[in-house]
């Protein structure tokens, strides 16, 4: 490891000694500077734009350097390009994570993200099954919550009935053990409960139990039906997916080696990658993938602008994750873009960009 970070070290300060000079005389005019598409962090029309090249382009005039622009298919071409010397960095959408910070140097944050869930239309990202919807709900939470409800508010009355009508010699009990007594009883109750059984118990007291018992049933179904009612609505107008932990198992779609696509496989979502997130956005609109996860200031801009009326992003931005410019190992470079940068969020240039792109915070 000590030799590793001495060639690192030595490489660092031969390369400072080189480069520093060449800038401070204006000898080194031109920096290659590698990029991609990620709307509205870059956008390519009859030139590129976008938040990060309009920083970029400032930062570069405060350097009073050139900048040749290399446009990559993905993040991965991106940081191919920076780590085997075809660029000098990197500037796009490129989340600082601690695998990348162990190859590469980034400046400081330009931006705060993370990732975001987009979904069509509403929210009802899987197409509707009325069967798969009764299943979903006869299997939910909900359901069991309120059939141990029922099975403890049913011990109450059975117990009284079985305890009334056990000595009755016309009861409706055909034996006075407790076992298999009560069950009688429970049974009773459950009927009574359901449908208004027509068993009628002997003993008066017993029939006092019965006349509430039914009282309380009508009262106990009726909340229960609302229940149901409110619980399938709320699932019809939310749809399948509203957060993280309903990916699992869907068809999630997003960039290759991006760092949703590694969040989204190590926690079970069906992943389908793609070169570029247009082409994730267009396969959601076909229905070939359930939703889209990628970061969230691009599919908020697209949910905004293109995608408007069409998608949804659904839950809040989770995995949150810092956007950088990317450097190689040892660069001089970044010690000079940050201090460029730092400079741009002081005299209010940062805001502006920021604004322009996504209005004010």
């Amino acid at each position: 490891m000590f030799t590793v970070f001495a060639r690192r070290f030595a490489a660092g300060a031969l390369t400072t000694l080189l480069i520093s000079p060449a800038l401070a005389q204006g000898e080194l005019s031109t920096l290659r500077v590698a990029t991609r598409v990620v709307p509205p962090i870059v956008e390519q029309h009859d030139q590129l734009t976008g938040f990060s090249i309009d920083l970029w382009n400032s930062i570069s005039e405060r350097l009073k350097i050139k900048t040749s622009y290399q446009v990559m298919p993905d993040v991965r071409g991106l940081l191919d390009a920076v780590r085997t010397g075809k660029a000098d960095l990197g500037v796009s959408a490129v989340s600082i994570t601690a695998e990348r910070e162990a190859i590469f140097e980034f400046s400081q944050p330009i931006m705060n993200a993370g990732l975001q869930i987009l979904v069509r239309g509403t929210g009802e990202s899987v197409d509707s099954n009325p069967l798969g919807d009764l299943l979903r709900l006869l299997y939910s939470r909900s359901i069991l919550v309120w059939l141990g409800i029922a099975f403890l508010f049913i011990l109450i009355p059975s117990h009284l009935i079985w305890v009334l009508e056990r000595r009755h010699p016309n009861g409706i009990l055909p034996s006075r053990k407790y076992i298999p007594g009560i069950f009688h009883a429970m049974f009773w109750a459950a009927t009574t409960l359901l449908a208004q059984g027509d068993h009628t118990p002997r003993h008066w007291m017993a029939r006092v139990v019965t006349v509430l018992w039914m009282f309380a049933a009508v009262v106990f179904v009726a909340f229960y039906t609302a229940q149901l009612t409110a619980t399938l609505t709320a699932q019809r107008i939310q749809g399948l997916i509203n957060g993280p932990d309903d990916l699992v198992g869907k068809r999630v779609g997003t960039t290759r080696e991006s760092t949703s696509a590694t969040y989204l496989r190590a926690h079970r979502a069906q992943v389908e990658d793609f070169t570029l997130i247009g082409e994730a956005y267009q396969a959601m609109h076909e229905k070939k993938v359930d939703a889209v996860v990628f970061d969230a200031p691009v599919l908020l801009y697209y949910a905004a602008h293109e995608g408007s009326g069409r998608v949804q992003p659904v839950g809040g931005v989770f995995h949150k994750e810092d956007y950088g410019i990317v450097f190689p190992a040892a660069s001089p470079l970044r010690k000079l873009v940050n201090e460029a940068l730092l400079a741009l969020r002081e005299d209010g240039t940062y805001d502006r960009i920021y604004d322009k792109w996504f209005g004010k915070k």
